[in-house]
């Protein structure tokens, strides 16, 4: 099956068990819990809002453990691609790129990269979303998590 083509407009992952299912019924075993401590004080219901509560903190924090780690891998990977690509006397510029820029960079293809991190250089480009804004050929990332 043929992956759909990615551009700045439909690039945003949505991790379906995660987004639509995981997300979903924790909300609602919270909404349930404190309509439940609601209904019947009590030491047993307050408990299942806590845990309720430690459920969503326990999704929410897996979750962002695992873009952290995505965040830094993309990082390594953008610095390797441009210090291979751009002129040394560029190395620098990759050096400080915030880490927004580097994911955003990732989108960029070979050819256009050295002149959007010139563009960063000097101010142009700024915000993740500015620098995806101004590639004109993206270069799909499909292994995102």
């Amino acid at each position: 099956m043929a992956k759909p083509v990615q551009s700045y407009a439909s690039h945003a992952a949505m991790y379906a068990p995660y987004h639509y299912v995981a997300t979903p019924i924790l909300l609602v075993n919270l909404f349930v819990a404190l309509w439940s401590l609601y209904r019947d004080p009590g030491f047993t219901t307050a408990w299942l809002v806590v845990m309720a509560v430690a459920l969503i903190a326990l999704g929410w924090s897996a979750r962002i453990m695992v873009l952290r780690v995505q965040d830094r891998v993309i990082r390594l990977e953008e610095r390797l691609r441009l210090r291979a690509l751009l002129p040394a006397e560029l190395h620098p510029v990759v050096d400080g790129l915030k880490r927004g820029q580097y994911i955003a960079l990732r989108f960029a293809p070979d050819e256009e990269a050295p002149a959007l991190v010139e563009k960063i250089r000097r101010g142009e480009l700024t915000t993740p979303d500015e620098i995806k804004k101004a590639i004109h050929h993206w270069r799909p990332d499909y292994l995102r998590a």
